[in-house]
């Protein structure tokens, strides 16, 4: 199997290989074939996957977020405190970015640029997404929410607008107070749904709602995980419910779903129809009904459980699930709207659905995965940031 280690050759899958080690597990007939066809940071010698010492246009480090469209590839570099911007797909293996963000340059790192303030830096960003041509970051540990108004095209832009501070200057969890429906606490994910943006206030337990893009200071629309909007106790200070949450870390959905990733509780929960006000949930993915919450480490995990499912995706009736502690991604084509329990067509990246070691137990290899953090579908293409190999892979889909 091709190394990655030259940044002047397109990747040249070798789907029989991938085959043999079923890159893709699929009783369903899923697809066609699915397979890594681009590998972005770390290079892998001898067989480990490590960034540089020194951050480089081409490196990443323990990235936890990934957005991937026809016009840009857009990656949380979280280790590094920086957001990497790519103009188009890469055309290569270890294609340097074209644009950084949260840093003067790609040589620097550091929180809050190295110590020049949080006007420009980042402290460990998570989420990244572009919605009606804005360029949106989970700025996590910043406990805030960036807007650029367009996409940068040249590094080291300062945002446009901030949700969850008062200003770019100010970065307390809770903006410094208790708890209300303008602050947060490690927002780790948000999702743009059929016109409605939600942002996962991690550290708060809930989910928050606006009705579009939210102007700064505008109170959400909608809470979900809470009886109100001062309330953040985890599983709502009880047992997991089908209105709770531990960490909720990502949204996705459609016009008919909203899907919502609570990786603490290890499930996905769905509502179908979107919720209008706060309730329960009618689908739990990952656990056998919506008041269970347990976590089966170490054994054979099958295609029905879940273990912190940190990242989710949803397009044209595909759900992609990266179960990150389970080192693999699922895959459901055209998931129930009710019930629980339901399993997966397909995995990614493991043999069969009861093997869950960290690069199936062996050195790193294109298509194997440790603590994949988060994936974004687009046009058969899945995109996921391999955190614990400190590498974003781009995955071809043939249905």
């Amino acid at each position: 199997m091709q190394n990655a280690n030259s940044a002047t050759q397109k990747a040249e899958p070798e789907r029989g290989t991938l085959a043999s080690v079923a890159a893709v597990y699929s009783p369903a007939a899923l697809f066609s074939s699915a397979y890594p066809e681009l590998w972005l940071g770390a290079r892998s010698p001898f067989g480990l996957a490590l960034p540089d010492a020194q951050p480089t246009p081409a490196q990443l480090y323990a990235p936890r977020g990934v957005y991937l469209d026809d016009q840009y590839l857009i990656v949380a570099d979280s280790g590094n405190h920086r957001v990497m911007i790519w103009h188009g797909v890469p055309a290569a293996d270890e294609q340097p970015a074209d644009v950084v963000l949260g840093q003067p340059d790609f040589y620097s790192e550091g929180a809050r640029a190295g110590g020049r303030g949080p006007e420009r830096g980042l402290h460990l960003p998570t989420g990244v997404a572009v919605y009606e041509g804005r360029l949106l970051v989970a700025d996590s540990w910043h406990h805030r929410v960036l807007i650029w108004n367009q996409v940068p095209q040249h590094s080291d832009v300062a945002p446009d607008l901030v949700i969850g501070q008062a200003d770019l200057f100010s970065v307390s969890e809770n903006r410094g107070r208790a708890c209300d429906a303008l602050t947060l606490y490690w927002p780790y994910g948000m999702g743009y749904v059929a016109g409605w943006f939600y942002i996962t206030d991690t550290g708060n337990r809930r989910v928050l709602g606006w009705n579009g893009l939210p102007e700064p200071d505008q109170p959400p629309d909608l809470i979900l995980g809470q009886p109100d909007a001062c309330s953040r106790l985890e599983n709502r200070g009880g047992d997991a419910r089908g209105d709770s949450f531990r960490w909720p870390h990502a949204v996705a959905g459609d016009a008919t779903r909203l899907l919502i990733a609570d990786a603490g509780n290890h499930r996905v929960l769905g509502w179908a129809p979107r919720p209008e006000h706060d309730r329960p949930a009618d689908l739990a993915l990952g656990q056998p009904d919506l008041y269970s919450n347990g976590e089966f480490s170490y054994r054979p995990q099958g295609p029905q459980r879940l273990r912190f499912p940190y990242a989710i995706s949803y397009e044209a009736g595909l759900l992609a699930v990266a179960d990150t502690a389970n080192n693999r991604v699922l895959l459901w084509r055209d998931p129930p709207q009710s019930g629980a329990f339901h399993p997966a067509d397909a995995v990614l990246s493991q043999p069969s659905f009861d093997v869950t070691g960290e690069n199936r137990w062996k050195l790193v290899e294109r298509d194997t995965l440790c603590w994949p953090y988060g994936i974004h579908l687009h046009r058969n293409r899945l995109a996921i940031a391999d955190s614990g190999n400190n590498r974003v892979m781009v995955w071809q889909l043939e249905v």
